[in-house]
Protein backbone atom coordinates (compact mmCIF):
# COMPACT_ATOMS: atom_id res chain seq x y z
CA UNK A 1 0.00 0.00 0.00
CA UNK A 2 1.41 3.30 -0.99
CA UNK A 3 1.54 6.35 1.07
CA UNK A 4 -0.80 8.74 -0.89
CA UNK A 5 -3.66 5.59 -0.48
CA UNK A 6 -2.79 5.41 3.31
CA UNK A 7 -3.26 8.95 4.00
CA UNK A 8 -6.16 9.36 1.96
CA UNK A 9 -7.98 6.14 4.11
CA UNK A 10 -7.00 7.49 7.40
CA UNK A 11 -8.66 11.14 6.21
CA UNK A 12 -11.92 9.49 5.56
CA UNK A 13 -12.25 7.07 8.62
CA UNK A 14 -11.08 10.31 10.67
CA UNK A 15 -13.90 12.59 9.07
CA UNK A 16 -16.44 10.13 9.70
CA UNK A 17 -16.15 9.91 12.78
CA UNK A 18 -16.45 13.66 13.71
CA UNK A 19 -19.34 14.20 11.11
CA UNK A 20 -22.53 12.00 13.86
CA UNK A 21 -25.66 13.93 14.80
CA UNK A 22 -25.58 15.74 18.20
CA UNK A 23 -27.65 13.93 21.05
CA UNK A 24 -27.23 13.31 24.65
CA UNK A 25 -24.84 10.26 25.04
CA UNK A 26 -22.09 8.38 27.55
CA UNK A 27 -19.41 10.92 27.43
CA UNK A 28 -17.03 9.76 30.45
CA UNK A 29 -13.62 9.11 29.89
CA UNK A 30 -12.80 5.60 30.03
CA UNK A 31 -9.60 2.93 30.21
CA UNK A 32 -9.41 0.75 27.17
CA UNK A 33 -6.09 -2.32 28.23
CA UNK A 34 -5.75 -4.67 25.33
CA UNK A 35 -3.64 -7.65 24.23
CA UNK A 36 -3.30 -8.32 20.66
CA UNK A 37 -1.28 -10.64 18.11
CA UNK A 38 1.00 -9.35 15.50
CA UNK A 39 1.27 -11.13 11.74
CA UNK A 40 4.90 -9.54 11.09
CA UNK A 41 5.68 -8.28 7.45
CA UNK A 42 7.97 -10.76 6.13
CA UNK A 43 10.33 -7.98 5.30
CA UNK A 44 11.43 -7.62 8.92
CA UNK A 45 13.41 -11.01 8.84
CA UNK A 46 11.72 -12.26 12.64
CA UNK A 47 9.63 -14.54 13.83
CA UNK A 48 6.27 -14.64 11.86
CA UNK A 49 4.30 -13.71 14.97
CA UNK A 50 4.81 -12.23 18.04
CA UNK A 51 2.42 -10.33 20.96
CA UNK A 52 1.29 -6.90 21.50
CA UNK A 53 0.38 -5.48 24.68
CA UNK A 54 -1.15 -1.82 25.19
CA UNK A 55 -3.53 0.37 26.50
CA UNK A 56 -5.30 3.83 26.14
CA UNK A 57 -7.20 6.56 27.56
CA UNK A 58 -10.32 8.15 25.51
CA UNK A 59 -14.21 8.94 25.24
CA UNK A 60 -16.76 9.32 23.70
CA UNK A 61 -16.75 13.02 21.62
CA UNK A 62 -20.17 12.30 19.94
CA UNK A 63 -22.78 9.42 20.64
CA UNK A 64 -20.94 7.12 18.11
CA UNK A 65 -17.80 8.23 17.55
CA UNK A 66 -14.45 8.22 20.11
CA UNK A 67 -11.46 9.50 20.43
CA UNK A 68 -8.52 7.37 22.31
CA UNK A 69 -4.49 8.47 23.04
CA UNK A 70 -2.42 4.89 23.12
CA UNK A 71 0.83 3.62 24.03
CA UNK A 72 1.65 -0.06 22.81
CA UNK A 73 4.71 -1.91 22.83
CA UNK A 74 6.02 -5.36 20.79
CA UNK A 75 9.33 -7.41 21.05
CA UNK A 76 10.01 -9.34 17.42
CA UNK A 77 12.99 -12.33 17.45
CA UNK A 78 15.44 -12.13 14.37
CA UNK A 79 15.33 -15.55 13.25
CA UNK A 80 17.08 -15.09 9.67
CA UNK A 81 20.49 -15.78 8.82
CA UNK A 82 20.77 -12.68 6.56
CA UNK A 83 19.52 -10.57 9.39
CA UNK A 84 22.18 -12.12 11.95
CA UNK A 85 24.98 -11.02 9.05
CA UNK A 86 23.77 -7.81 9.01
CA UNK A 87 23.66 -7.22 13.11
CA UNK A 88 26.76 -9.88 13.81
CA UNK A 89 24.61 -11.59 16.18
CA UNK A 90 20.82 -12.71 16.07
CA UNK A 91 19.20 -10.63 18.73
CA UNK A 92 15.50 -9.24 18.91
CA UNK A 93 13.81 -5.76 17.62
CA UNK A 94 11.04 -3.87 19.84
CA UNK A 95 8.95 -1.60 19.06
CA UNK A 96 7.02 1.09 21.22
CA UNK A 97 3.94 3.08 19.89
CA UNK A 98 2.44 6.35 21.11
CA UNK A 99 -0.45 7.86 18.89
CA UNK A 100 -4.26 8.96 18.59
CA UNK A 101 -7.19 6.68 17.19
CA UNK A 102 -10.59 7.45 15.75
CA UNK A 103 -13.50 5.21 16.02
CA UNK A 104 -16.81 5.48 14.77
CA UNK A 105 -19.47 2.95 15.61
CA UNK A 106 -22.50 1.44 13.84
CA UNK A 107 -24.30 0.63 16.99
CA UNK A 108 -25.73 2.12 20.64
CA UNK A 109 -23.49 2.76 23.23
CA UNK A 110 -24.88 0.48 25.18
CA UNK A 111 -25.17 -2.48 22.94
CA UNK A 112 -23.60 -4.41 20.10
CA UNK A 113 -21.53 -1.85 17.33
CA UNK A 114 -19.38 -2.64 14.69
CA UNK A 115 -16.76 0.44 14.29
CA UNK A 116 -14.32 1.82 12.07
CA UNK A 117 -11.09 2.50 13.51
CA UNK A 118 -8.32 4.74 11.80
CA UNK A 119 -4.70 6.08 14.01
CA UNK A 120 -1.77 7.86 13.73
CA UNK A 121 1.41 7.16 15.93
CA UNK A 122 5.53 7.83 16.30
CA UNK A 123 6.85 4.60 16.20
CA UNK A 124 10.33 3.90 18.66
CA UNK A 125 12.36 0.84 17.21
CA UNK A 126 15.21 -0.08 19.23
CA UNK A 127 17.49 -3.13 17.79
CA UNK A 128 18.41 -3.72 14.24
CA UNK A 129 20.96 -1.87 12.37
CA UNK A 130 20.13 1.75 14.12
CA UNK A 131 17.94 2.48 17.11
CA UNK A 132 15.14 5.71 16.22
CA UNK A 133 11.56 7.01 15.28
CA UNK A 134 9.94 6.71 12.47
CA UNK A 135 5.76 7.67 11.35
CA UNK A 136 2.94 5.28 11.30
CA UNK A 137 -0.36 4.97 10.63
CA UNK A 138 -3.09 2.08 11.22
CA UNK A 139 -6.62 1.10 9.49
CA UNK A 140 -8.96 -1.45 10.93
CA UNK A 141 -12.34 -1.97 12.57
CA UNK A 142 -14.21 -4.38 15.16
CA UNK A 143 -16.83 -5.24 17.08
CA UNK A 144 -17.82 -3.49 20.84
CA UNK A 145 -20.33 -4.70 22.60
CA UNK A 146 -21.56 -3.64 26.59
CA UNK A 147 -21.44 -5.92 29.18
CA UNK A 148 -22.68 -3.35 32.04
CA UNK A 149 -22.89 0.07 32.16
CA UNK A 150 -19.26 0.51 32.83
CA UNK A 151 -17.50 -2.27 31.27
CA UNK A 152 -17.24 -3.15 27.31
CA UNK A 153 -16.06 -5.75 25.57
CA UNK A 154 -13.67 -4.70 22.50
CA UNK A 155 -12.22 -7.15 19.46
CA UNK A 156 -10.45 -5.60 16.97
CA UNK A 157 -8.55 -6.33 13.60
CA UNK A 158 -6.24 -4.07 11.30
CA UNK A 159 -3.24 -3.63 9.50
CA UNK A 160 0.02 -0.72 10.92
CA UNK A 161 1.93 0.50 8.26
CA UNK A 162 5.42 2.07 9.86
CA UNK A 163 8.24 4.15 8.19
CA UNK A 164 11.29 2.67 9.33
CA UNK A 165 14.43 2.58 7.57
CA UNK A 166 16.99 2.06 10.10
CA UNK A 167 16.18 -1.17 11.24
CA UNK A 168 16.84 -3.32 8.49
CA UNK A 169 19.37 -2.14 5.57
CA UNK A 170 17.32 -1.61 2.22
CA UNK A 171 13.89 -1.15 4.14
CA UNK A 172 12.20 1.56 4.29
CA UNK A 173 8.73 0.86 5.91
CA UNK A 174 6.97 -2.34 7.06
CA UNK A 175 3.45 -3.19 7.33
CA UNK A 176 2.43 -5.48 9.65
CA UNK A 177 -1.31 -7.35 10.30
CA UNK A 178 -2.74 -7.84 13.77
CA UNK A 179 -5.61 -8.48 16.10
CA UNK A 180 -6.42 -7.31 19.72
CA UNK A 181 -9.22 -8.44 22.26
CA UNK A 182 -9.70 -5.84 25.23
CA UNK A 183 -12.03 -4.47 27.87
CA UNK A 184 -13.18 -0.99 27.92
CA UNK A 185 -13.56 0.67 31.39
CA UNK A 186 -15.54 3.81 31.72
CA UNK A 187 -14.81 6.29 35.02
CA UNK A 188 -16.73 7.77 36.98
CA UNK A 189 -20.54 7.77 37.29
CA UNK A 190 -23.03 6.84 34.51
CA UNK A 191 -24.33 10.33 33.69
CA UNK A 192 -27.80 11.42 34.81
CA UNK A 193 -30.01 12.24 32.01
CA UNK A 194 -31.66 15.86 32.64
CA UNK A 195 -35.68 15.47 32.55
CA UNK A 196 -37.57 16.26 29.42
CA UNK A 197 -38.48 19.34 29.52
CA UNK A 198 -41.82 20.58 30.82
CA UNK A 199 -44.97 21.01 28.46
CA UNK A 200 -45.55 24.29 27.42
CA UNK A 201 -48.06 25.59 28.92
CA UNK A 202 -51.39 26.33 26.91
CA UNK A 203 -52.34 29.34 25.95
CA UNK A 204 -54.90 31.39 28.08
CA UNK A 205 -57.90 32.01 26.16
CA UNK A 206 -58.40 35.12 25.86
CA UNK A 207 -62.22 36.28 25.62
CA UNK A 208 -64.44 38.90 27.13
CA UNK A 209 -64.68 36.88 30.27
CA UNK A 210 -60.88 37.54 31.11
CA UNK A 211 -60.99 40.94 29.92
CA UNK A 212 -61.72 44.09 32.24
CA UNK A 213 -60.31 47.07 30.37
CA UNK A 214 -61.73 49.61 32.57
CA UNK A 215 -60.03 48.39 35.54
CA UNK A 216 -63.45 48.39 37.72
CA UNK A 217 -63.73 44.83 38.68
CA UNK A 218 -66.84 44.04 36.11
CA UNK A 219 -65.28 41.93 32.90
CA UNK A 220 -66.08 43.25 29.41
CA UNK A 221 -69.21 40.64 28.80
CA UNK A 222 -70.86 41.86 31.49
CA UNK A 223 -69.86 46.03 31.72
CA UNK A 224 -72.05 48.08 29.88
CA UNK A 225 -70.35 51.01 30.90
CA UNK A 226 -66.68 50.54 29.48
CA UNK A 227 -65.91 53.58 29.99
CA UNK A 228 -65.89 54.03 33.88
CA UNK A 229 -63.74 56.12 35.86
CA UNK A 230 -61.03 54.65 37.78
CA UNK A 231 -62.19 54.26 41.68
CA UNK A 232 -65.77 54.93 40.94
CA UNK A 233 -67.88 52.72 42.60
CA UNK A 234 -69.67 50.36 39.82
CA UNK A 235 -72.70 48.13 40.38
CA UNK A 236 -72.77 44.43 38.95
CA UNK A 237 -73.19 45.87 35.33
CA UNK A 238 -70.21 47.73 35.09
CA UNK A 239 -72.18 51.19 35.41
CA UNK A 240 -71.61 54.13 38.38
CA UNK A 241 -73.57 53.27 40.91
CA UNK A 242 -75.19 56.01 43.61
CA UNK A 243 -73.80 54.52 46.86
CA UNK A 244 -75.92 55.55 49.89
CA UNK A 245 -73.70 55.63 52.86
CA UNK A 246 -76.49 56.12 55.60
CA UNK A 247 -74.20 55.31 58.79
CA UNK A 248 -76.86 53.68 60.43
CA UNK A 249 -76.22 53.71 63.82
CA UNK A 250 -74.79 57.57 63.56
CA UNK A 251 -78.07 58.84 65.76
CA UNK A 252 -78.02 61.65 68.11
CA UNK A 253 -79.94 62.48 71.22
CA UNK A 254 -83.71 64.29 70.67
CA UNK A 255 -82.46 68.07 70.12
CA UNK A 256 -79.17 67.71 69.82
CA UNK A 257 -76.52 69.59 68.86
CA UNK A 258 -77.98 72.91 70.30
CA UNK A 259 -77.44 76.49 68.55
CA UNK A 260 -74.14 77.63 69.09
CA UNK A 261 -73.19 74.31 70.65
CA UNK A 262 -69.55 73.29 69.59
CA UNK A 263 -70.26 70.95 66.91
CA UNK A 264 -67.29 68.23 67.68
CA UNK A 265 -68.02 64.78 68.14
CA UNK A 266 -67.48 64.52 71.53
CA UNK A 267 -69.91 67.03 72.39
CA UNK A 268 -72.51 66.70 69.41
CA UNK A 269 -74.82 64.40 71.32
CA UNK A 270 -74.08 61.08 69.16
CA UNK A 271 -75.38 57.96 70.71
CA UNK A 272 -73.01 55.17 71.92
CA UNK A 273 -71.56 53.15 69.20
CA UNK A 274 -71.79 55.66 66.69
CA UNK A 275 -67.81 56.31 66.40
CA UNK A 276 -67.27 52.92 65.45
CA UNK A 277 -69.34 53.59 62.55
CA UNK A 278 -68.00 56.47 61.23
CA UNK A 279 -64.63 55.15 61.54
CA UNK A 280 -65.67 52.32 59.05
CA UNK A 281 -67.06 55.56 57.22
CA UNK A 282 -63.42 56.86 57.22
CA UNK A 283 -61.83 53.98 55.33
CA UNK A 284 -64.60 53.32 52.89
CA UNK A 285 -63.41 56.57 51.75
CA UNK A 286 -59.80 56.27 51.96
CA UNK A 287 -60.16 52.85 49.62
CA UNK A 288 -61.89 55.05 47.29
CA UNK A 289 -60.16 57.66 46.70
CA UNK A 290 -61.86 59.26 43.48
CA UNK A 291 -65.57 58.57 45.71
CA UNK A 292 -67.26 62.29 46.23
CA UNK A 293 -69.87 62.23 48.72
CA UNK A 294 -72.52 64.61 50.11
CA UNK A 295 -72.67 64.99 53.91
CA UNK A 296 -76.05 65.35 54.67
CA UNK A 297 -77.88 65.94 58.03
CA UNK A 298 -81.91 64.61 59.10
CA UNK A 299 -84.24 65.31 61.67
CA UNK A 300 -87.35 64.28 62.93
CA UNK A 301 -90.61 66.03 62.96
CA UNK A 302 -90.88 67.34 66.58
CA UNK A 303 -90.34 71.29 66.79
CA UNK A 304 -90.68 73.71 63.47
CA UNK A 305 -89.31 73.73 60.05
CA UNK A 306 -87.53 76.06 60.27
CA UNK A 307 -85.61 74.63 63.97
CA UNK A 308 -85.27 71.43 62.02
CA UNK A 309 -83.85 72.59 59.10
CA UNK A 310 -80.87 74.34 61.57
CA UNK A 311 -80.61 71.18 63.50
CA UNK A 312 -79.94 68.95 60.21
CA UNK A 313 -77.48 71.59 59.34
CA UNK A 314 -75.57 71.42 62.53
CA UNK A 315 -75.97 67.66 62.10
CA UNK A 316 -73.86 67.62 58.97
CA UNK A 317 -71.33 69.62 60.02
CA UNK A 318 -70.54 67.50 63.01
CA UNK A 319 -69.50 64.56 60.12
CA UNK A 320 -68.27 66.88 57.29
CA UNK A 321 -65.98 67.95 60.52
CA UNK A 322 -65.17 64.56 61.34
CA UNK A 323 -64.73 62.93 57.96
CA UNK A 324 -61.80 66.26 57.41
CA UNK A 325 -60.21 65.65 60.49
CA UNK A 326 -59.59 62.08 60.09
CA UNK A 327 -57.71 62.58 56.44
CA UNK A 328 -60.80 63.12 53.82
CA UNK A 329 -59.79 65.99 51.70
CA UNK A 330 -62.86 68.41 52.17
CA UNK A 331 -62.83 68.84 48.20
CA UNK A 332 -64.32 65.38 47.93
CA UNK A 333 -67.01 66.52 50.09
CA UNK A 334 -70.46 68.33 48.94
CA UNK A 335 -72.24 70.23 52.08
CA UNK A 336 -72.40 70.24 54.61
CA UNK A 337 -76.32 70.32 53.85
CA UNK A 338 -79.44 69.75 55.87
CA UNK A 339 -83.08 68.38 54.52
CA UNK A 340 -84.07 68.91 57.73
CA UNK A 341 -87.53 67.17 58.07
CA UNK A 342 -88.06 66.32 54.34
CA UNK A 343 -86.89 63.02 53.94
CA UNK A 344 -87.70 60.76 56.51
CA UNK A 345 -86.18 57.21 56.71
CA UNK A 346 -89.01 55.67 59.31
CA UNK A 347 -92.05 56.87 60.84
CA UNK A 348 -92.61 60.06 63.30
CA UNK A 349 -95.17 58.32 64.75
CA UNK A 350 -93.41 56.00 66.74
CA UNK A 351 -89.69 57.20 69.35
CA UNK A 352 -88.20 54.23 67.52
CA UNK A 353 -88.88 55.86 64.36
CA UNK A 354 -88.25 59.58 64.86
CA UNK A 355 -84.96 58.35 66.48
CA UNK A 356 -83.80 56.85 63.15
CA UNK A 357 -84.86 60.01 61.18
CA UNK A 358 -82.48 61.67 63.54
CA UNK A 359 -79.32 60.91 61.86
CA UNK A 360 -77.04 61.57 58.62
CA UNK A 361 -75.91 60.43 55.31
CA UNK A 362 -72.86 60.42 52.93
CA UNK A 363 -74.37 60.12 49.42
CA UNK A 364 -72.23 59.46 46.65
CA UNK A 365 -71.92 62.09 43.38
CA UNK A 366 -71.11 61.63 39.89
Amino acid sequence: MNRKSLSALIALALGAATTVQAQDYDDRWYFAPYLGYYNNDDDRLTDDGSLLVGGGIGKYVAPNASVEAFIDRTSRSFNNDEACAFLGECSSVSDFQVGVSGRFFFGPQDGFAPFLMAGLMANNHRGGVEDGWGPAAQLGGGLQTAMTDNVKFRAEAGYRYIWDDETIPGEDNFGDWFVNLGVVLMIGELPVAPPPPAPPAPAPVVDCSTLDDDKDGVNNCDDKCPASAPGEVVGPDGCPQEVVIDLRGVEFYFDRPRPGQETSVDTAGLLPGSMDILAQAVDVLKRYPNMRVEVAGHTDSIGSEEYNQGLSERRSKVIFDYLTSNGVDAGRLVGPVGFGELKPIDTNDTKEGRQRNRRTELTTQR
